[in-house]
């Protein structure tokens, strides 16, 4: 579903992402892990065609990044959902308003898109709070309205950047349920994360950066390690 192959990314003489290869398979629960400055953002804006690789491909589903147009790439960036740790809500909209936002752009008639709205802000425990603002929501309320809205449309891939980061460890918990019952629905989950009290509850795929190398790849009990390669 998602294949890297030998990504390095340089912003002027600094290395960001060094020869970076690995392949996430479709319904994979993948873990991206490593300190402040490994790559990981890199990493997720490069999937979003934010940035574009100094070397090396990005394939999704056999499409290649680089054969697509930057006209095109908007329909590229809707392969995915994306959660953010600052959950990038828009203030003046309510909960309903900030998920139903993908639907609208993307013309969903509305009795679909009241729908779709309500189903999802039902998963997320959010139904209650669908006509307040961002700014009367605890912190857990806000990163489930992202979640929220990163999902609506049923996107194949769900990539989640730091997505507990501000969260206490109980509502952490929560919210790592919640993206394991959306997993659990089809949707192949990469969350970068630097919590390892979540990385070790889930028990999941595991892969490791430190400054811009993948160090560390482990699944189901496998593990492959660069660093003891070498």
């Amino acid at each position: 579903m998602i294949n890297i192959e030998k990504i390095t990314k340089k912003f002027g003489d600094i290395i960001a992402l060094s020869e970076i290869s690995f392949k996430i398979e479709k319904g994979e629960f993948v873990f991206l892990t490593g300190p402040s400055g490994a790559g990981k953002t890199t990493l997720i804006k490069l999937l979003l065609a934010e940035y574009s690789p100094t070397l090396g491909e990005i394939e999704i589903n056999g499409e290649k990044l680089s054969k697509v147009p930057k006209n095109k790439l908007h329909l590229w960036r809707r392969k995915m959902g994306v959660v953010f740790q600052d959950y990038k809500l828009f203030p003046d909209r309510t909960v309903f308003e900030n998920v139903a936002l993908p639907l609208e752009i993307s013309r969903t008639p509305v009795s679909e898109l009241n729908e779709k709205v309500d189903k999802i802000l039902n998963l997320v425990g959010l139904t209650e709070r669908a006509y307040l603002f961002p700014a009367q929501l605890s912190g857990g309320e806000l990163q489930r309205a992202s979640l929220a809205r990163a999902v609506v449309t049923g996107p194949e891939i769900l990539l989640a950047d730091e997505p507990t980061g501000n969260l206490d460890p109980k509502t952490s918990a929560e919210m790592i349920e919640l993206f394991t019952e959306i997993n659990k629905k089809g949707t192949t989950i990469l969350m970068a994360t630097h919590n390892q009290g979540v990385v070790d509850s889930f028990k999941g795929r595991v892969i490791e950066l430190d400054k811009g190398k993948l160090v560390r790849d482990e699944a189901e009990g496998k593990y492959e390690s660069k660093k003891a390669k070498k």
